[in-house]
Order: C-alpha cells, then sequence, then structure tokens
C-alpha cells in the first residue's frame, strides 16, 4: 500500500483512533476508584464540618478526615414510616439515590415543596456521638431550587428540634445569587434555630429579606438576595425530609426518648 494512499491515510488514523480510544478507557477505568474515593472524602468532611467537629480553615489528611469521621459519627439506617432503625441494612454501603430511584425500595412522593419525586423506603442519617453520648443528628436533605436539584445536610442538636448546622455538596444555582447556599456567611445564621413548631410541625422557613436574630424569630432564616426561588426551595427541603414523609417519624422517636436512640 503506497505511504500516501488514502486508504493508508484513513488505516492510519482508525489504529490512532483506537489505540487512543483504549487508552482513554483505560485510564477512565482506573481513575474510577480514586475518582469514587475523593467522593467519598469530601461527603465525610461536609458531615463533619455540618456536625461542628472542624475547625475553621482546618486542613486534614484523607486518613485524618477517616479517623475523626469513624471516631464521632455513626451512620444508620431507618425505616421512614416507622423511624424505627432497620437492622437488615448494611448503613456504611447504603445508597440511598439508588434506593430512592428504584421502584422496589421507594414509593411515589404525594406533591411536596421540596419537588420530591419518589421517597425511599428507608433512609440514612449520621448520629454525632461524643463520649458515648448523642451529640446529634444529621439528615441528607435535598430538593429543587431554580435550576438544579440541591444536595446537603442538616444537623440537629440531641433535642431533635434546634439546628446544629447546614451544608450543601452539589447543586446547580446561580454564582452570587442561589449559590450562596454555600457562603459560611448565610450557613452561620442556620445553628440555634428551631425546626418544629409546639405541634410538631416543620416551621422553619427562609424568608424575605432579614429573619433576625434567634431571639427576634427562632423559625426564619434570612433570605438569598435576588435568589427566591432557590430561598423556596431550601424552605422545602428542610419542611419535607423533617416532615411526616421524611425523617419525621424517627425525630418523634429521639424526641420521646430524649435523645437516647
Amino acid at each position: 500500500m503506497p505511504q500516501h494512499s488514502t486508504a493508508y491515510t484513513i488505516g492510519f488514523a482508525a489504529a490512532v483512533c483506537g489505540v487512543c480510544s483504549l487508552f482513554v478507557a483505560g485510564s477512565a477505568v482506573a481513575l474510577k476508584p480514586r475518582q469514587l474515593d475523593n467522593k467519598a472524602i469530601d461527603r465525610q468532611l461536609k458531615v463533619l464540618a455540618v456536625a461542628g467537629l472542624m475547625e475553621g480553615g482546618e486542613d486534614l489528611s484523607k486518613e485524618q478526615v477517616r479517623e475523626r469521621y469513624d471516631q464521632y459519627i455513626q451512620p444508620v439506617v431507618v425505616d421512614l414510616k416507622t423511624g424505627a432503625p432497620a437492622s437488615d441494612v448494611d448503613a456504611k454501603s447504603f445508597d440511598q439515590q439508588e434506593a430512592m430511584a428504584n421502584p422496589a425500595s421507594s414509593a411515589k412522593a404525594p406533591e411536596n415543596p421540596a419537588k420530591v419525586q419518589r421517597i425511599p423506603n428507608k433512609g440514612v442519617l449520621f448520629k454525632i456521638v461524643k463520649d458515648g453520648k448523642l451529640d446529634g443528628v444529621i439528615f441528607p436533605v435535598q430538593g429543587k431550587g431554580l435550576w438544579s436539584t440541591m444536595y446537603g445536610y442538616l444537623a440537629l442538636e440531641a433535642d431533635g428540634n434546634t439546628v446544629k448546622g447546614i451544608t450543601f455538596y452539589e447543586h446547580g444555582e446561580t454564582p452570587g445569587l442561589g449559590g450562596e447556599i454555600e457562603n459560611p456567611l448565610w450557613q452561620s445564621l442556620w445553628p440555634g434555630r428551631q425546626i418544629y413548631d409546639r405541634e410538631g410541625v416543620p416551621k422553619l422557613q427562609v424568608v424575605k429579606g432579614q429573619a433576625g436574630s434567634v431571639a427576634d424569630d427562632p423559625y426564619a432564616i434570612d433570605g438569598l438576595s435576588g435568589a427566591t426561588l432557590t430561598s423556596r426551595g431550601v424552605t422545602g427541603l428542610v419542611q419535607f425530609w423533617l416532615g411526616e414523609n421524611g425523617y419525621g417519624p424517627y425525630v418523634e422517636r429521639l424526641r420521646a426518648e430524649k435523645g437516647e436512640i
């Protein structure tokens, strides 16, 4: 075959493409475990932060993150209808998103402000344990904002009502507007607020404008300027996941047992 013939050129290009495809595919396979590990570490960092187990600006190695997480955090899977622990499920390997997507392990959600389509039969939560005593509980939360589904963690004190903190680890909201849900200053407004009213109904909401201090209004958080729909979305996801169709039954048990479960 002449070196510069059309057939040679096409054949050479095809061979190069084939080699490159194999290289890219091989690299993706080789890198996937590392990517999954990095993702797990990032989630653990978020859990530690919302639990109040990270100092400001603290930089931990992966091993330090794992050690601190294992020392203070206990993942637990519960039946969302009853709030009782699901002892037949390995909490460390439980994939809540997978459970939500599977019709065999989830149910269609009623119309709700978080715009959640399906509710898993079982959900994971994270106990914060210090010196053998419950120091708080962290709940995964998610709901629709303006442009995206927002995923985060909401932590309560052991009383099952007082907010310990909130954080978000994935969203597609507008930077500088709805994206301010990641702003530490805005997140610092949450600790000390109350979730439930006297009837046990989730009441905490992100309001338009300024809410003032906890003493002024324990059930309100400053709104995000120029991000009304994102603010509504945050209100929706808090009220849904801490309500009767989410972790509400567990929280009722927690409060009845005075933080002993």
